[in-house]
């Protein structure tokens, strides 16, 4: 046992959920705010809540094509009623008359006297009258004003990441702009004398810098504003001093690679000369060596420099940080997992919470199943493209064929 209390193996890693609660507790929202159209919107985090001044539906209106009627003129099945008027949707309506029935359309104001709708199936037109087959009660086939939305209502709340359905509800109760927070701006930078960008020959020793087009992509689709110092100088002059920079430029330094500790690996101490570490490793697989702290008061969030793991610790730790100083609600940053069954076996109780690369696919019965990729290998990156998710494999834990696994698709965590 060390010191701390923890075995050799463990080598006192942080737990993930309070890993997580540590990086949350210093995600502060960008204080500042800008005003956007409806068309600027998607992606952005609402800064002020929006209060509906309409009721939705603003009138009675049909919920079916047919015949607005006033059911005390409809008393038994086969009752003929003269038409009095057509209504459209989009048009202003006259009282209906006694003793009629008004064709009329989905959407359409009900005209004032009229109290149901017969739908248009079960009545047949007869001239200039229609007969109706069907006996209603009163409000059948109507959408009441207010039934969604009401004056005075908060429809969309301070700290909502917009999409597509908010902006539409927006747009529903008359609002054509609305404020957001600003942007986060995060500074980036890659580290690894190894490193060289796409388009380049490989000389000896070298690899593609796939890991900074991963970050930006990930950034981008959380609609971050980059700024990319591109690939920094395995020294530890050089790290300095572009962390120096990076944290003067931005909201939140990322970097990926030299968060371990070899001797070419510079952030650690970089990072604790410039300010301060307030976390470094956690007890997952992939992403062990996760750094959190500050520069000079910016923070600062280090991944590994395998691929998988940067991929997996963004979008665990720094995905959530993010859109918390982005101003989304806390308890909206954490995607809820998916159960579903297992189709493998884990025989083996691991130390560390793993988060294996799954398919989530249907079996032959129709139910959801999880598969795991064939390699835990953090460098193959193309299990990132063959995977659907992560199954969140417990530590010190065993599973068998079938039993249930929690799963957190993609489709939630890159978004």
């Amino acid at each position: 046992m060390s010191d701390c209390g923890c075995d050799a193996v463990t080598d006192c890693l942080k737990p993930l959920e309070e890993a997580l609660t540590l990086l949350l507790s210093h995600a502060k929202a960008v204080g500042e705010t800008e005003t956007v159209s409806l068309a600027e919107a998607n992606g952005r985090v609402l800064a002020e809540s929006v209060v509906s001044q309409i009721n939705m539906p603003p009138w009675d209106n049909s919920a079916m094509d047919g015949y607005a009627v006033n059911t005390a003129d409809v008393p038994a099945v086969g009752t003929k009623l003269v038409v009095s008027q057509r209504i459209p949707a989009g048009a202003a309506p006259i009282p209906l008359a006694a003793g009629t029935a008004a064709r009329i359309f989905t959407g359409a104001p009900v005209p004032p006297n009229a109290n149901a709708v017969v739908i248009q199936e079960v009545c047949e037109q007869a001239g200039e009258s229609v007969i109706i087959s069907e006996v209603v009660a009163p409000g059948a086939n109507i959408r009441l004003a207010g039934e969604d939305t009401q004056i005075g209502q908060e429809v969309l709340q301070t700290g909502t990441r917009l999409g597509a359905q908010h902006i539409g509800l927006a747009a529903s109760v008359g609002v054509g702009e609305l404020k957001v927070y600003r942007r986060l701006k995060v500074a980036l930078f890659s580290s690894g004398d190894e490193l060289i960008n796409p388009g380049q020959p490989l000389g000896p020793g070298q690899i593609y810098n796939s890991n900074e087009y991963t970050m930006q992509a990930l950034l981008q689709a959380l609609g971050c504003e980059l700024v990319s110092l591109g690939i920094v100088e395995d020294t530890f002059d050089a790290t300095c001093a572009a962390l120096t920079s990076a944290a003067a430029q931005a909201d939140l330094v990322m970097t990926s690679g030299g968060v371990s500790v070899g001797e070419e690996d510079h952030l650690k101490p970089a990072v604790e000369k410039l300010g301060s570490l307030d976390m470094w490793k956690i007890a997952i697989r992939p992403g062990k060596p996760l750094a959190f702290g500050h520069i000079q008061g910016t923070p600062f969030i280090g991944t590994p420099g395998n691929p998988v793991s940067l991929f997996v610790t963004f979008l665990l730790f720094a995905r959530p940080f993010i859109l918390k100083s982005q101003g989304v609600n806390e308890a909206m940053v954490v995607p809820t997992p998916l159960l579903a069954k297992a189709d493998f076996d884990w025989p083996k109780a691991e130390k560390r919470r793993e988060f294996a690369r799954a398919q989530l696919n249907l079996d032959d019965q129709g139910q959801a199943q999880i598969s795991l990729f064939s390699s835990r290998s953090s460098g193959v990156l193309n299990s990132l493209t063959w995977a659907n998710g992560l199954a969140i494999l417990p530590e010190q834990q065993t599973l068998a064929r079938g039993e249930m696994v929690q799963f957190l698709p993609f489709s939630e965590l890159l978004k």
